[in-house]
């Protein structure tokens, strides 16, 4: 492997270009409600851009390396970000969110995997899980920005142009890992991947995550709004817990994931998701509610940096284009939970929301053992 770069300063480049993706994930959580009629529909359109980024990172960064193609989602998130801000049109903010989200993809996809590659499997998982902090530390960012600044979106989409025109220009100056000599990149190679079961299996126990995640961070403030009576920024406010939560759980990883089996410490955060979606469900006040999304973060956080930690292993020769095809998977599921929350919503059929979250978490703790089983 080239070594003409800086583990660290890679390091700190993935984790601001995954900061920007949690901007992305929770982009239209804060502001659905002030974007008019038919913005139910643009978490699908974010999903759609998300999926397409995912599926281009992959055998890019296998056969021409990281560095262009990273500034190349920032600036597509940026353009989308930008667009968010000025534009009123159904049309274009629908361009806008499929902007936001392939550059969000790209940036996702590629920094998993650069981190996967620069750190060995001695620190992989822990590496893995300080960046996905980070992924809290951008959305917690976002949601704190809309939580202070209300009813004004626009001005912490601006904030946040400023913040990701600076790394941009970090990036351009900062060399990169090259692509791995030895790695010929192909059509019936990639498709060679898809024969391995503890590929698609832990791609499909993403596909849970990612729904999970996704109608979490779109839909929850107007589920709380709805069915719980709460005003906007207050229920904007639960995302914020929501991140905290997931931001707490993926620092406490790192040290779990040294004294715990990778099983058992998924185990033991989904059982904290699942006491967080009942508690969401029943919560008679505010209190309840903020403690719930709160666990509701927590216990989602191991999912990612676990699985990653066993595709990293498993696939190291080509882990942009294995982990390119694992996020495919999974961010069908979040346009697949999107599009039916959403269609939900419009009937105001708000209840459905905790019961989807519900129903994804179990289908988590059950396709788990099956994918570790297949791995070995």
């Amino acid at each position: 492997m080239n070594k003409a770069y800086n583990n660290d300063l890679v390091f700190i480049a993935s984790c601001a270009g995954l900061a920007f993706f949690g901007v992305t994930m929770l982009a239209l959580g804060p502001i659905l409600g002030q974007l008019g009629e038919g913005a139910n529909a643009l978490p699908a359109t974010l999903s759609i851009g998300i999926i397409i980024g995912t599926v281009l990172f992959g055998p890019i960064v296998d056969k021409f390396g990281y560095k262009w193609l990273l500034i190349a989602g920032a600036i597509l998130a940026l353009l989308g970000i930008q667009g968010l801000a000025n534009l009123s049109d159904k049309m274009l903010l629908h361009s806008s969110i499929l902007m936001l989200g392939i550059g969000g993809g790209i940036l996702n996809g590629e920094t998993n995997a650069m981190v996967a590659q620069i750190f060995d499997d001695t620190t992989r998982g822990s590496r893995l899980s300080m960046l996905g902090a980070f992924y809290c530390i951008g959305a917690l960012l976002w949601t704190l920005l809309n939580y202070f600044i209300v009813g004004r979106f626009v001005i912490p989409l601006h904030i946040m142009s400023v913040i990701m025109s600076l790394f941009i220009l970090f990036f351009i100056v900062i060399s990169f890992p090259k692509p791995q000599p030895h790695t010929s990149v192909s059509l019936a190679k990639m498709l060679g991947l898809l024969k391995y079961p503890s590929l698609i299996i832990f791609a499909f126990l993403l596909f849970f995550q990612s729904g999970f995640e996704g109608v979490t961070g779109n839909f929850t403030p107007r589920f709380l709004e709805n069915a719980h009576g709460l005003a906007s920024n207050h229920a904007t406010l639960s995302l914020i817990w929501f991140t905290i939560g997931m931001l707490a759980g993926r620092f406490l990883l790192g040290y779990l994931m040294k004294k715990l089996k990778d099983g058992q410490t998924m185990y033991l955060f989904l059982s904290v998701a699942l006491v967080g979606v009942v508690l969401l469900y029943f919560a008679p006040h505010s209190t309840w509610i903020y403690t719930a999304t709160a666990l509701l973060g927590f216990g989602v956080s191991a999912t990612f940096p676990v699985v990653f930690n066993y595709l990293g292993g498993a696939f190291r020769e080509m882990s942009g284009t294995a982990f390119s095809i694992a996020i495919f998977v999974a961010l069908c599921g979040q346009f697949t939970f999107n599009k039916i929350i959403g269609v939900l919503f419009n009937h105001a059929q708000f209840i459905y929301l905790p019961i989807a979250m519900a129903f994804a978490i179990v289908m988590m703790m059950l396709l788990l053992p099956i994918a570790r089983k297949t791995i070995k």
